[in-house]
């Protein structure tokens, strides 16, 4: 697995949800503050983004907007109209039949053309999160052009298809394209901004191939002269390059990947803790032991069964 798939797998503790929101105006609804990644798509007329910071952003069809760490904002007709609470998952209906809610016209208004949105959820915890998913910024907006994120409109085109005719299969179906609309989402910004950062390190030669083989092999005992080696490059320029992208060193990320691997076979697998150890490097549980207290402040045993959920 690349290392974009491996992060979001590592961080996911549940399925996205998505619906489709049909509103008329006048309508406001302020969407709280989610654990994970919350995402609009504009399918339908003109809306009002209000986020926690700056002005109003107007928002047409095909603009998408990304709140990758969860922050709650809120949407409208008009910059001005007031705002009615609203979640990203419609309350007291069951999972599969979440397709499609209506909001507005709230309160006495002129009306007018209304407006129709693709919403949703990525569930992800925040402990722990990769880098490349923790350096993203409060909100992306991607707009609208032609020609640019192909793939990212065709699968906001069949999801919107599916939720608003659902047939047999559907679940299946509306859950891979959210998976895969995520992905779109997060290479759309990825390409605008790959000149620095984990942007850039996903696109360097050298850096994106060390990063490619410390994630197929996490177990080997990698060093930063094997890594500059299949990189192609001296080791000095190798490692200056790794830490400039990715703030940290070779050996310093492969330490925190695998570790980040062992907390969630920890608490995902009943594996008992030696083979935990050997699958992410370790030859002695105890050197994996305290190498895994460094980092987390508990041990490995504690780790799996936290205070309060024996017998849970």
């Amino acid at each position: 697995m690349d290392v974009l798939s491996q992060a979001l797998t590592a961080a996911r503790t549940g399925h996205p949800v998505s619906y489709r929101v049909d509103c008329r105006p006048p309508w406001g609804r302020a969407f709280p503050s989610v654990p994970g990644v919350g995402f609009h798509v504009v399918l339908e007329g003109s809306v009002w983004l209000i986020a926690r910071t700056g002005r109003p952003v107007p928002l047409g069809v095909g603009d998408v907007v990304v709140f990758p760490h969860g922050h709650g904002h809120a949407m409208a007709d008009r910059p001005d109209t007031p705002l009615l609470p609203m979640s990203y998952v419609p309350e007291a209906v069951p999972d599969d039949d979440r397709r499609t809610t209506a909001v507005g016209p709230d309160g006495s208004g002129a009306g007018g053309a209304g407006a129709a949105m693709l919403c949703g959820m990525y569930r992800l915890t925040r402990e722990r999160a990769h880098p490349l998913l923790a350096g993203l910024p409060e909100m992306i907006h991607l707009p609208a052009r032609l020609g640019r994120h192909n793939h990212l409109r065709s699968t906001i085109d069949l999801l919107a298809d599916e939720l608003r005719r659902p047939g047999p299969g559907s679940h299946v179906a509306t859950t891979a394209l959210i998976d895969l609309l995520l992905v779109h989402l997060l290479r759309g910004w990825y390409e605008s901004t790959s000149t620095a950062g984990w942007a850039a390190a996903l696109t360097d030669p050298a850096v994106s191939a060390a990063l490619r083989a410390i994630h197929a092999e996490p177990a080997r005992p990698w060093k930063v002269e094997g890594l500059a080696a299949l990189s192609g490059v001296s080791r000095a320029s190798f490692a200056r390059r790794f830490k400039d992208l990715t703030s940290q060193g070779p050996l310093s990320y492969v330490t925190w990947w695998r570790l980040t691997l062992a907390a969630n076979l920890l608490r995902g697998t009943d594996a008992p803790i030696a083979t935990v150890a050997r699958q992410v490097g370790y030859t002695s549980e105890f050197a994996f032991a305290n190498a895994f207290k460094r980092e987390y402040g508990t041990a490995p045993g504690r780790y799996r069964r936290p205070e309060g959920a024996e017998g849970a």
